[in-house]
């Protein structure tokens, strides 16, 4: 299994919902609101950073089989892609385990 972790510029999420709905099999998303800057400020302007500064991001959390993770990833980035500067990030790593809190069920059959 694989956790996808991908920020991306808020008024995309809609596109980007779209995109993942229509995959075969898409195993489901979990959308959080976030807040944050990259590294494109002189370290000057970082270390000046305010709250009211971070840019709006939308952060979505997706658990997949390893057969799935390229094809999600794929669909993401095309999907988020404006072309400018903050268009966002994606993240892939392994899960350990998963357990469905409901039924019990671990691993695969949690998803």
């Amino acid at each position: 299994m694989k956790i996808i972790t991908a920020m991306i510029q808020p008024f995309m999420l809609n596109k980007v919902t779209s995109a993942l709905k229509a995959l075969a099999d898409f195993p489901g998303m979990t959308v959080t609101e976030a807040r944050g800057f990259g590294r494109r400020r002189s370290l000057q302007e970082q270390q000046a950073l305010h709250l009211d500064e971070f840019k709006n991001k939308t952060r979505l959390e997706i658990v997949t089989p390893d057969e799935q993770a390229q094809q999600i990833v794929e669909t993401l980035v095309r999907a988020a892609h404006t072309g400018k500067s903050g268009d966002g990030k994606v993240f892939v790593w392994p899960v350990e385990t998963a357990v469905r809190i409901q039924t019990g069920e671990q691993d695969q059959a949690a998803l």
